[in-house]
C-alpha cells in the first residue's frame, strides 16, 4: 500500500530536508493507490488497480529553481534527488516572480478521506459494474461506463518548517446507455469521497430511462429557449466562470472580470441568487487543507502546491464579485493578502427538484449535459458546444418528445443574468451545482449527433 501515516511522511521529508546545500528547499511526497473497471458493449474490458509513491524535491539557490522527483526511498536515493535538484537549480534561469518558501502554516483537517472507499477491492468493482450491465442487459440496452476509485495522501514540508499532510479518497462513476438501434442515448455521472453514497444500479436506470425516451428525435428550430439544466450541463459551463476567477488576468485587461481602468471586483456582475463560495471542511465536497495552485510550486511564480491555507471564501455573494483568486507573487505586486484558487464550489441553490422546475415549466427544453465545449471570447466568457445524451422538449410542466441535439452559443455570466429557477445542489464534478432554469439560452444551430 502506498498510504504513509502522517509520521511516516514527515520522517521521510525530514530526512531530504537534511541533505539540503541550497538556500532554500521544499519536498513534496504523494502516494496513492488506484482502482478502475471499465466496460463497453455490456462486457467488462479493463481492470486494474496500481500503487504509487513518489517524492519531488525543489531546490533554490537565489531565484534559481531546480526539479527532481524519485520513487525509491533508500538514503542513497533519497540523496541524489536532492543533488540532481541542486544541479538543475544551478543551471535554471532566474524566476522573476520566485517567492520565498512560506514558514510554518496552520492549516484545517477536512473530512476527505472515507474508509469505506479505502476498502474498495477487484470484488466490489466487478459487483458495481455487474449491476450497471445487468439491467441494461435485460433492457436490451447497450452500455459503456468506468468506475474509478482512488485512496491517496499527499505531504509537504520545508527548510523553514512548513510541514502539511491530508488523506483523501474519491470514487468517479459514468455511464453511457445507447439503443441498439443507436438512435437513443441516455448518460448519468457520480461522484463521492464515501463510495457508500455510490448506487451503480440507480444511476444506470436513470441513463436507461434517458436512452429509451430519446429515440425518435424530433428537429426543433434554432434558437433562444427556456432550458433546464440538469447539474451535470449546468457544472459543464459553471466551471468555466469559476475557473475564471483570476485576479491577474482581471488586472492585465484579459478576463470577464476586467474592466477599462481596474477589475469589477465589487461590481454586481448576476441575477442576485447567484452565490459562490468555496469550504474545504463541507462535509459533500470535503477539500484539500492546502493550495494546489495559483503560487507557484512550493511558493513560486507558477502552478502547483504553494503551501497557502485553504479556508472558507466567498467569490460571488448576492450577484456581486467578492473575491478574485491571486498567487502568492500577485498579491505582493498588489499589496494584498490574496487567497488561493479553490479545490471546489458550492453554488448555494433552492429546495426545488429536477422535477419541480421542469413542472413549472410553460415551454422549454431539458438539456442532460453539454460536450465538446470551445473556447470563443474570452473576454465575455463566451463558449460553444453542444448538447448530448438526451434533450427534450418540455411544454406545460410535462416532458413531450425528444429533439435533436443543438450547438450552443452561450457565456455563463449572461446565463446566470437570465435566472428563473435554482432546484437543490448536488455534487457533479467535485463541485455543489443545482440545476437550474434558464431563459433566453441560444442554439444555434442542430446537431445530427445523437
Amino acid at each position: 500500500m502506498a498510504i504513509l501515516s502522517k509520521e511516516e511522511a514527515k520522517k521521510i521529508i525530514d530526512k531530504v530536508l537534511s541533505y539540503s546545500k541550497a538556500d532554500e528547499i521544499n519536498v513534496g511526497l504523494a502516494g496513492n493507490r488506484t482502482g478502475n473497471i471499465r466496460y463497453a458493449r455490456n462486457t467488462v474490458s479493463t481492470s486494474g488497480e496500481a500503487d504509487n509513491l513518489s517524492l519531488t524535491v525543489t531546490s533554490v539557490y537565489g531565484k534559481r529553481m531546480g526539479t527532481a522527483s524519485v520513487n525509491e526511498f533508500d538514503d542513497k536515493s533519497l540523496e541524489k534527488a536532492v543533488r540532481r535538484a541542486e544541479e538543475i537549480a544551478k543551471l535554471a534561469p532566474e524566476n522573476p516572480e520566485y517567492m520565498p518558501m512560506l514558514g510554518p502554516q496552520t492549516y484545517l483537517n477536512p473530512p476527505s478521506f472515507a474508509e469505506s472507499t479505502a476498502k474498495i477491492d477487484p470484488e466490489f468493482r466487478a459487483q458495481a459494474a455487474f449491476d450497471s450491465i445487468d439491467p441494461c442487459v435485460q433492457k436490451k440496452i447497450v452500455a459503456a461506463g468506468y468506475l474509478e476509485d482512488n485512496t491517496g495522501f499527499s505531504a509537504m514540508g520545508n527548510h523553514k518548517g512548513l510541514f502539511g499532510y491530508n488523506q483523501s479518497t474519491s470514487v468517479d462513476f459514468s455511464i453511457t446507455a445507447r439503443t441498439e438501434d443507436g438512435l437513443g442515448s441516455g448518460y448519468a455521472i457520480r461522484d463521492f469521497t464515501d463510495v457508500s453514497k455510490l448506487n451503480t444500479k440507480a444511476a444506470t436506470d436513470i441513463a436507461i430511462q434517458k436512452a429509451l425516451a430519446s429515440k425518435s428525435a424530433r428537429a426543433l428550430e434554432p434558437g433562444k429557449y427556456t432550458v433546464i439544466l440538469e447539474p451535470t450541463a449546468a457544472s459543464d459551463l459553471l466551471r468555466l466562470l469559476t475557473n475564471n476567477l483570476d485576479a491577474r488576468s482581471a488586472d492585465e485587461g484579459r478576463s470577464f472580470l476586467s474592466k477599462k481602468g481596474g477589475t469589477r471586483l465589487g461590481d454586481k456582475l448576476f441575477d442576485e441568487r447567484v452565490t459562490f463560495y468555496s469550504d474545504p471542511m463541507n462535509m459533500e465536497i470535503p477539500g484539500s487543507p492546502f493550495s494546489n495552485g495559483g503560487g507557484g510550486r512550493f511558493g513560486g511564480g507558477g502552478g502547483g502546491i504553494d503551501g497557502r491555507p485553504q479556508e472558507k471564501v466567498t467569490w460571488i455573494e448576492n450577484g456581486v464579485v467578492k473575491n478574485m483568486s491571486y498567487s502568492r507573487y500577485w498579491a505582493e505586486k498588489k499589496g494584498v493578502k490574496g487567497v488561493p484558487p479553490p479545490s471546489g464550489m458550492i453554488m448555494v441553490g433552492g429546495n426545488d427538484s429536477l422535477a419541480d422546475l421542469i413542472k413549472s415549466t410553460e415551454k422549454g427544453i431539458l438539456v442532460t449535459r453539454f460536450w465538446y465545449i470551445r473556447a470563443v471570447d474570452p473576454q465575455t466568457l463566451l463558449y460553444t458546444g453542444l448538447t448530448r445524451d438526451g434533450t427534450f422538449y418540455v411544454e406545460n410542466g410535462q416532458i413531450k418528445y425528444p429533439v435533436k441535439n443543438f450547438r450552443f452559443n452561450e457565456s455563463p455570466v449572461i446565463m446566470l443574468n437570465n435566472l428563473e429557477a435554482l432546484g437543490k445542489p448536488v455534487r457533479m464534478g467535485g463541485n455543489l451545482i443545482p440545476p437550474m432554469k434558464i431563459r433566453d439560452f441560444t442554439f444555434s444551430s442542430l446537431s445530427d449527433a445523437v
